[in-house]
């Protein structure tokens, strides 16, 4: 499995709004693209909360490159209607998961 992070950092006047986006569109959209398991969006608690996070787990390689094509690996995947929410366009990274979350 592969853990795909998109970051960005929203304008002020908008993160509100961009979260709601998210939640409602991408989150949904992601969980019915062939080879993802879903996804989880995360806003960062520090004053501003203006840095978001699209936290999507992949079933391997192939999955992201369907999803995203050969530079899934550098590559973010935004609708141009996105990029006016933000401060400037994301950033993705990759990781392999090594242990299952814990419960408490």
């Amino acid at each position: 499995m592969i853990v795909r992070i998109w970051a960005g950092q929203v304008t002020a006047d908008r993160i509100e709004e961009f979260c709601a986006h998210l939640a409602a569109q991408v989150i949904p959209q992601l969980g019915r693209t062939e080879g993802c398991f879903g996804g989880e969006l995360l806003r960062s608690v520090s004053e501003d909360g203006r840095r978001v996070l699209v936290v999507s787990r992949w079933r391997d390689e192939e999955a992201l490159r369907g999803y995203a094509g050969p530079m899934w690996r550098i590559r973010p995947v935004w609708s141009e209607g996105e990029l006016s929410y933000l401060a400037h366009p994301p950033e993705v990274t990759h990781f392999t998961s090594m242990t299952a979350p814990t419960v408490p």
